[in-house]
């Protein structure tokens, strides 16, 4: 009898381990890319990425925490 018991043991728990370890899983970290047409230092363009930040973060969306937000600048082409 206890060699039964314990295969059902063993295998109860081989069964629900999968959901177990599937349970623990880590929130996903979203990449938002924030492409700026203008230099870094630029006051109005520093202006919009922080109010998109904000935004953001009204929503629940946390740089570092469920979201990891790249900026890049692009200085706009100079035409002559």
């Amino acid at each position: 009898m206890r060699r039964r018991e314990f295969i059902m043991l063993f295998g109860g728990a081989a069964a629900t381990w999968p959901l177990a370890a599937r349970a623990q899983s880590q929130q996903r970290v979203r990449l938002i890319g924030v492409l700026a047409g203008a230099t870094e230092n630029d006051p109005q363009a520093q202006r919009r990425v922080g109010a998109f930040t904000q935004a953001l973060r009204d929503l629940g969306w946390s740089d570092g925490a469920n979201i990891k937000l790249e900026k890049r600048a692009a200085p706009p082409a100079q035409f002559r």
